[in-house]
């Protein structure tokens, strides 16, 4: 008799304890839920924390999905499936190819990387300028070392023109190589790393104003004021103009910052979102593209252009995977283009 009370008061502790854990899942999946929803990271007492870890919402998401046959307590279990649905509300659409507009002026096909203080292989990055034809490269934590090896690699034959600022070492160098002549470009705020901007101008009469962005990391163990320094630079950021404005790199920031999204409802849309290829992650803690688990790298656009396609590719050397869109302008408007009778 004492031995069958000892097994019962067993199973009651292992299932109250089953019962308090998925409680525990339930709230922890509804907080997170709420602080992606509201834009938590926008509050400047909790960006710290907030700015990281939100970083993560779709792996939670999929966490989520994958832990709701789990829940068998039925309060438990209403209470996690609609913080999962909030969730996969916010993170599924980027996976879907969303309409483009019509635009029918000139093909521009664009590639942006970075070196990670200049380790990244350089020919692979000429070979991949060369294979996707890529016409403007984007280049960031790029080093006076590196750029020679670019140099050597053959990449100024392929895209003659450029405007860089390199570094001795450290991550603050960056770059824009092009296949068609650049000239002055936008006026931006000055940041604390490298921005070169440049306006390209295409065989066809249509231009395209350049802006190579590196935001500083926002996270905390570099310093407590990381999140705060982070979303000052976004804020530096230019906004769109009549010339359409590509800016691509290194933005530290996924589509799940609040920060981010302000900037996006500016006037841009993120390229791989609009060809369903937002959940592609372009950073890892490794080099060469392994455990890829953020995307941290954008091109974003002018919503005049129309993307065709995007892509993500490994690069010895760097933690951050290449990225590639090809994307197609608005036409030119000409003066003939004008209905009769419109005035000059």
């Amino acid at each position: 008799m004492a031995s069958a009370v000892k097994n019962d008061s067993v199973c009651d502790h292992v299932q109250v304890s089953s019962s308090h854990l998925h409680r525990a899942v339930a709230a922890g999946l509804a907080a997170w839920a709420g602080a992606r929803l509201s834009g938590a990271d926008r509050v400047h007492a909790a960006e710290g924390w907030a700015v990281p870890a939100l970083s993560f919402t779709p792996q939670v998401t999929a966490a989520a999905l994958a832990a709701l046959p789990l829940l068998r307590a039925s309060s438990s279990r209403g209470a996690a499936t609609l913080a999962a649905a909030a969730l996969a509300a916010s993170v599924a659409p980027r996976a879907i190819p969303r309409p483009q507009p019509a635009a029918d002026g000139a093909e521009l096909r664009v590639l942006t990387s970075n070196m990670l203080v200049g380790r990244a292989d350089a020919g692979t990055i000429v070979r991949l300028v060369v294979v996707s034809g890529a016409d403007v490269l984007f280049l960031q934590e790029l080093t006076a070392g590196a750029a020679a090896r670019l140099h050597q690699a053959g990449l100024g034959g392929v895209l003659p023109y450029q405007v860089f600022e390199s570094a001795a070492s450290g991550p603050k160098g960056s770059g824009i190589w092009a296949r068609y002549p650049l000239r002055e470009g936008l006026a931006v705020q000055p940041l604390s790393r490298s921005m070169p901007v440049a306006r390209i101008d295409l065989p066809g009469g249509e231009s395209a104003q350049l802006v190579c962005v590196h935001l500083r990391p926002p996270r905390p163990s570099h310093s407590p004021s990381g999140a705060a320094r982070w979303r000052t630079e976004m804020e530096l950021l230019p906004g769109p103009g009549d010339v359409p404005v590509i800016m691509a790199g290194d933005f530290n920031a996924t589509v799940d910052h609040a920060r981010f999204r302000a900037l996006l409802r500016q006037g841009y849309v993120d390229a791989a979102v609009q060809a369903g290829r937002g959940l592609v992650p372009t950073w890892g803690p490794r080099p060469g593209g392994k455990l890829a688990m953020l995307a941290i790298d954008h091109i974003l656009l002018d919503p005049r252009c129309a993307v065709r396609s995007v892509s993500a590719h490994s690069v010895p050397g760097t933690d951050h995977r290449a990225l590639y869109a090809q994307i197609q302008l608005p036409a030119v408007s000409r003066p003939c283009d004008r209905p009769p009778g419109d005035a000059a």
